[in-house]
């Protein structure tokens, strides 16, 4: 079953509370998205540490329900 935009915002803002999360679902078929994250908790670590906290609030989903997500992270 896939995810839908909704529960993935929702996922990412639990653990990424008061982020900006801009979701746009790439080919129209729940699996596929593209998220921009916007956080003051990603001042001072590095990209990799950014997508490994917006991948985490995933919980495994990720290759599951969620087949692709391009990533964009930025600090406010």
């Amino acid at each position: 079953m896939p995810l839908s935009k909704e529960e993935l915002e929702k996922h990412i803002k639990e653990s990424i509370p008061n982020s900006k999360i801009i979701i746009e679902d790439l080919k129209g078929d729940g699996d596929h998205y593209s998220a921009t994250v916007i956080s003051k908790l990603f001042e001072g670590k590095t990209k990799i540490e950014q997508h490994k906290m917006v991948y985490d609030s995933l919980k495994g989903k990720m290759g599951n329900e969620l087949h692709a997500l391009m990533l964009k992270t930025k600090t406010e």
